[in-house]
């Protein structure tokens, strides 16, 4: 059973920057891929990027690719760093994890339904 709990959210001026953290269990190392969405009041989930657990090959849209970093640790913990925050970043953010059977490019994973396992989210706030 994958477990994932996130961490880290909170309120942050325009600018700034904040980490979360994705602690993730019983997803199997070799092939877990993890992913971050978010999702703002009224709006649609929007996918921010992934990473391939075995390799820490990551990728991520092109609204953020300039900003965030996804990154992981060597035991369970998947982290989403933000810099130069804006406003419109104000999101419950939520890493989902994904055990595929087969190997197919992270760029194929960019959708909310290719993940079967999500945690519960976490709020961030930028403020002006």
């Amino acid at each position: 059973q994958v477990q994932l709990v996130e961490s880290g959210g909170g309120l942050v001026q325009a600018g700034g920057s904040l980490g979360l953290s994705c602690a993730a269990s019983g997803c199997t190392p070799s092939a877990c891929i993890m992913g971050w969405f978010r999702q703002a009041p009224g709006k649609e989930r929007e996918f921010i990027g992934n990473i391939r657990w075995s390799t820490g090959g990551t990728y991520y849209a092109d609204s953020v690719k300039d900003r965030f970093t996804i990154s992981r640790d060597t035991k369970n913990t998947v982290y989403l760093q933000m810099n130069s925050l804006k406003p419109e970043d104000t999101a419950v953010y939520y890493c989902a994890a994904k055990d595929p059977q087969m190997y197919f490019p992270l760029s194929t994973y960019s959708r909310g339904d290719d993940y079967a396992h999500w945690g519960k989210g976490t709020q961030v706030t930028v403020s002006s």
